[in-house]
């Protein structure tokens, strides 16, 4: 089992990794068309940053 206070450093981190990815994405679509071939990069790198940040915070709640 993981000690809960590395779980909870883990979880800032992710969270600030996934909401700097998402504001990346945010930031895409404003200008558009510029750069809508990084968008499957981009999306892809966002979905992965949230599913660990999910993954993290169940670990949390089943502690």
């Amino acid at each position: 089992m993981e000690d809960i206070d590395t779980l909870k450093a883990e979880i800032k981190k992710l969270n600030a990794q996934a909401t700097q990815l998402k504001m990346d994405l945010h930031d895409l679509s404003e200008e558009l068309p510029i750069g809508w071939e990084r968008i499957p990069e981009v999306a892809e790198k966002t979905f992965h940053a949230y599913q660990k940040l999910t993954i993290a915070r169940q670990k949390l709640a089943a502690n």
